[in-house]
This record gives C-alpha cells, structure tokens and sequence, in this order.
C-alpha cells in the first residue's frame, strides 16, 4: 500500500487480501454500465464517474471505500473527491484497475 496525500494507494494483491481476510470496506466501481457488464468483481457496487456522486451522502464518512475502475485513473479521481469534498477518511484507489485484477488476481475476469 501506498499514499497519496488525499487517499491511500492499494494493489490488486491488497484488495485481494482484504477480501480473503473478510475485512469490512465498501467496493466502489466508477466504470459505466456496459463496462461493468463486461468484467466485474462480486460485491463491487457501480456508480459511474459519469453520473453524480448521490451516492456518497448515504455512505459513512468513516467507512473504509475503495474505489475502482479499469486502469485505476477515474477511481483515483474519484478517491479525491470523497475526500475532498465529502470529507471521507479512509479511500484508497484500487491501483490498475479491473484490469490488473484480470491479470494478477482471477484470470477467469475478461478483459477489454
């Protein structure tokens, strides 16, 4: 794991992790509809970059949330937004994307 100033940096081994140890944090996937429709991560909810983040306001700001996208640079965006302007403290951005996860992680994922 890393840092950012704003938000932490975690691999696809990291989540990985977090999720065979059943650790608690929300999944975020930021990639459109049709994206998401190809290659997804079980439990991940999507709320598209695209779309206004409504979404946050129902989320605790004190929750763990990682943020996710294809290569890792729409979450990032995203990750800095929670933090800046919803006042989240604990985001990390899930580095290298769906695709990454397709790679390192579950070769069954398709990638695109």
């Amino acid at each position: 794991m890393s840092t950012h100033p704003l938000y932490n940096q975690l691999s696809v081994q990291d989540v990985a992790s977090m999720r065979e140890r059943n650790e608690t944090f929300i999944l975020i996937d930021v990639r459109e509809p049709a994206e998401y429709a190809i290659a997804r991560i079980d439990g991940a909810l999507l709320h598209p970059m695209s779309m206004p983040l409504d979404w946050a306001s129902a989320i605790d700001r004190d929750s763990q949330i990682v943020v996710m996208c294809h290569h890792g640079m729409r979450s990032a965006h995203v990750a800095a937004t929670l933090t800046q302007r919803f006042g989240f403290r604990n985001v990390a951005n899930m580095s290298g994307g769906i695709d990454a996860w397709s790679l390192l992680i579950d070769p069954t994922t398709p990638r695109y």
